[in-house]
This record gives structure tokens, C-alpha cells and sequence, in this order.
């Protein structure tokens, strides 16, 4: 079972707006995260999941709107903002993006290196704290192309939680794992929260672990939210995107021939 939500926003999203060119890929974004909340996005291939997570994330510039993040303005404008936040936040990437020329203790250090000025021990007994913690005693000194891809990920969950953020953000974790490691994965996101009260967002178009770990889910359509409520209120929608998303139906959608006729003849700079 999720926990109750604290009704203490560290996420405030307003009217974001966020393209790539011409291209509008986010339109009008609102949303709030409290804290201690497993957060949930979902929506289908094009929807702006991706692009709203780079945004909460700093990876990409927005057009108009605001971020907010642990009380501050998050993105490009406010550097010394995003340098503070930036140390409060952890990110477990969809591939790992574990370092293959050092170990996985070594990897799980390297926050560590980074933005504090521990003595080795004392860096090494965390590292093994949060082995401990995802279910990796004993593997601090293997290389990663030792470890299975669900191992990978867990290891990059223990360096992402190497600094106990107050912000953790995951990019897909479940993709490319096979079901069972996945719904072990799903378990290991519910443990490291009840551990660490860290607030945690993750994207995601699995649907059954979506369902699983969730406070609440934001579901995305064409750039805009299309509703944000609890696993039961997404599942009794009267959305029909909605709908269709949680019963696997293809989407049929009604195409302008004219519009369709002129991006086909359209002049391409």
C-alpha cells in the first residue's frame, strides 16, 4: 500500500510551456508534487513526458511558465537556484549510466567526491549502507558488465540516493526488465521511500507498476495534463484517453485532409 500524500508541495509546476523549435511539446503544464508523494506520469509516445521530466530535471529550457523546486525557481535564469537544488536532487537515468571503467562502489561514491569532503572509510561505509539498502551487500567491488540489468539499476538507485536527496526523479526504470525483476524493482521505489520519506517522481508508460507504487498519477495527452488523481480515481475516469491508455486500446484519431495534404507539401528549411 502507497502512503498519504503530506499536502506539502516541493514540486509547483504553472503554465509550463516547452517546445523544440516551432514545435510546442508542452502546453500549459500545472501541477504540484507534496512531499514524501510517489508521483506517477504517464502517457502515451509524444505526449511530453519525457520533455516535462528534462525540464524538472534542468536538461532543457522552458519557453514561458514557472518551476519550482524545494521553495525555488528551478530553471535557466536562476543558475545559483539550480546549483542549490541541484545538490538535494538524485536521478536514476533509463540505461544506468553507470561508469564501465569503474567498480560499482566506485560508482556509488562519485556524488560523494563530488560535493562533499568525506574521509574514505566514511564514504565507503555509506556506499555499503545503501547497497545494503537495494539489495547489493557484497558487490561494491564488481565492474557493471558484472551485473545483470536489473542489478544495474539498483545500483544506480543507490547512487542516486548516495547524498539522501529530498528530490529523486527515475527515467523509466522498469524498461527492458523482465516482469518479475520489474515488479522487484517496483518493491525496491516503495522500501527506499518508506526509508527515506524522499519524494519521489518517476516516468514511466508501465502501466502495472504505474498502478503499483503510485500516491498519485498526472496522465499526459498532446503536451497537456489530462488528469492527476489517485490509482482508483484514474481507474474510474470518464476520460476515454484515459480509458484507452488503461485498457490498452489503439487510438483512433480523426486526421484533417487538408491539414494532413499541407505537411505533406510543406517547404522544409
Amino acid at each position: 500500500m502507497t502512503q498519504a500524500t503530506s499536502g506539502n508541495a516541493v514540486i509547483e509546476v504553472e503554465n509550463l510551456v516547452v517546445g523544440y523549435g516551432d514545435r510546442t511539446v508542452l502546453n500549459g503544464i500545472t501541477l504540484s508534487v507534496d512531499s514524501g508523494e510517489i508521483r506517477v506520469i504517464m502517457g502515451g509516445s509524444g505526449s511530453g513526458k519525457t520533455t516535462l521530466l528534462r525540464s524538472l530535471l534542468g536538461l532543457k529550457e522552458i519557453a514561458s511558465g514557472s518551476i519550482h523546486l524545494l521553495g525555488k525557481k528551478f530553471h535557466y535564469g536562476y543558475p545559483k537556484h539550480m546549483s542549490e537544488v541541484r545538490r538535494q536532487m538524485g536521478v536514476a537515468f533509463q540505461g544506468g549510466a553507470l561508469f564501465g571503467s569503474m567498480t560499482v562502489g566506485e560508482n556509488i561514491r562519485l556524488p560523494l567526491r563530488e560535493h562533499t569532503r568525506l574521509d574514505e572509510n566514511t564514504m565507503r561505509i555509506m556506499t555499503r549502507i545503501k547497497l545494503e539498502l537495494v539489495n547489493l551487500a557484497g558487490f561494491e567491488d564488481l565492474m557493471p558488465s558484472e551485473l545483470s540489468g536489473g542489478m544495474v539499476k539498483r545500483a544506480a538507485l543507490a547512487r542516486s540516493i548516495i547524498l539522501d536527496p529530498k528530490l529523486l526523479f527515475f527515467d523509466e526504470p522498469s524498461a527492458g526488465l523482465d516482469p518479475v525483476t520489474s515488479a522487484e524493482l517496483d518493491e525496491l521505489i516503495l522500501r527506499v521511500r518508506g526509508a527515506t520519506r524522499t519524494t519521489i517522481v518517476v516516468v514511466t508508460h508501465e502501466l502495472d507498476s504505474a498502478l503499483k507504487i503510485a500516491d498519485r498519477i498526472t496522465v499526459l495527452g498532446k503536451g497537456e495534463v489530462l488528469m492527476t488523481g489517485t490509482v482508483e480515481e484514474i481507474r474510474n475516469s470518464d476520460d476515454s484517453r484515459i480509458q484507452d491508455m488503461l485498457h490498452r486500446r489503439p487510438r483512433e484519431e480523426d486526421q484533417d485532409p487538408e491539414d494532413y495534404l499541407r505537411r505533406l507539401t510543406a517547404k522544409r528549411h
